[in-house]
């Protein structure tokens, strides 16, 4: 027999859905929040054979890479993508480098439909490799958002395992 999908709401079939999550920086939640890209790893294969047995190649796991996550927030007066993107490169130069303060640990939370965490993942040292302040306009479109776009290169992620599957009523 398979172990259950959700071992502490055995009623429930189906799976989170993606539009309930949340992302924290700096312990504040970033508001307007409307998409955030895949956490993703790959191990690259490092391929060999043995001398003596030149017809047979083996497969061994190399190193881990961890490819960018990009965030996407509606147009709002929350500065937290501009003032992260201040600390890496500003106007001011080498000098405005908070070299301190540029790497953040984030955590990104997936929500239950009544909103509750039910999973969480650290994301490690994160910093700002590129900021888009505002997106293209065009006045022929009425029904769009302005998006503000953050791209965070980081060295890995992992998942909170003291966060547990919440009882849904």
């Amino acid at each position: 027999m398979a172990a259950p999908l959700f071992p502490v709401n055995a009623h429930r079939y189906d799976p989170y859905r993606t539009f309930k999550f949340q992302v924290i920086i700096d312990g504040q939640v970033v508001a307007g929040l409307q998409k955030m890209g895949a956490l993703k790893k790959t191990v690259s294969e490092v391929k060999w054979r043995s001398a003596g047995d030149p017809s047979h190649q083996r497969i061994m796991p190399g190193g881990t890479e961890y490819p960018p996550v990009t965030l996407e927030q509606g147009l709002t007066h929350d500065p937290v993508f501009e003032n992260w993107a201040n600390l890496v490169n500003n106007i001011q130069g080498d000098g405005g480098i908070s070299l301190v303060n540029y790497r953040k640990d984030i955590v990104l939370n997936v929500l239950n439909l009544q909103g509750v965490v039910a999973i969480s993942y650290k994301l490690y040292r994160a910093w700002v490799s590129e900021y888009q302040a505002l997106p293209e306009f065009d006045a022929n479109t009425m029904n769009t958002v302005g998006i503000q776009t953050l791209t965070l290169q980081h060295e890995g992620w992992e998942r909170d395992t003291a966060v547990s599957e919440p009882s849904e009523s």
